[in-house]
């Protein structure tokens, strides 16, 4: 068995998914050189302030937590694309694990009671296959030992491709909708709601404010990755 693998290996070898040199046996992903060059969020009190003003006067959150920065044309644009476009899904696991790790010596969300991953509209996740989120939600649920409650909160509209759009408009057109079809599940309870990357924080504050329909709803956000608006 042993000998077929490694025959496969050779033919077909697991490549980089950001510099494509192929992998070590013991190598998920990323090269040593390139795991080693991730732009990572240092989640101190001063990035921590930095990422809740995105959301000042706009919706209560209690904290957010994202792993690295997202700049274009770097190594996290790249993760995040093979995430989303090309069939990845279990990069989410990947760096669900290693940001749980992370989160929990720091005992950060430790009060949390559920973790809520970002809908995709139904139609995006059947022509995609799957909701690039799931993996990494479950990962942090798993290794946060948080339960995972999908299928509560859903999207109602099919959000228009963010690529076509300039940062500011996709945050002043941004009209995607959201539905929690129980107000009962978060009542008094501390939720996570997760995604792969925030930028001007539309998307999230949308489900935000369906959450806060809920009495005494207490919100935080964690993400894979940040970028800054511009």
């Amino acid at each position: 068995m042993q000998f077929l693998k490694d025959i496969f290996y050779l033919f077909f070898p697991n490549l980089c998914i950001n510099c494509s040199t192929n992998l070590l046996k013991t190598e998920l992903f990323l090269c040593t050189s390139c795991k080693h060059s991730l732009p990572i969020i240092n989640n101190n009190e001063v990035t921590q302030q930095m990422l809740q003003t995105i959301f000042y006067g706009r919706v209560p959150i209690s904290s957010i937590h994202s792993f690295l920065y997202y700049n274009k044309e770097g190594i996290t644009q790249k993760i995040i694309h093979e995430l989303k476009y090309k069939n990845q899904e279990n990069i989410g696991i990947f760096f669900g694990s290693w940001f749980a790790y992370e989160l929990k010596k720091k005992k950060i969300f430790s009060n949390v009671d559920y973790i809520i991953p970002v809908p995709l509209h139904i139609s995006k996740e059947k022509q995609r296959g799957y909701n690039q989120v799931t993996k990494f939600a479950k990962t942090l649920s798993t290794d946060l030992e948080i339960t995972y409650i999908p299928n509560k909160l859903l999207r109602t509209s099919k959000a228009k491709t963010q690529t076509l759009h300039q940062r500011f408009e996709r945050f002043s057109k941004n009209n995607t909708k959201f539905q929690l079809n129980d107000l009962e599940i978060f009542k008094n309870k501390h939720v996570l709601l997760v995604d792969d990357v925030v930028t001007t924080g539309a998307t999230l504050e949308a489900c935000c404010n369906e959450l806060l329909k809920t009495a005494h709803i207490s919100i935080s956000i964690c993400t894979i990755a940040y970028t800054e608006k511009g």
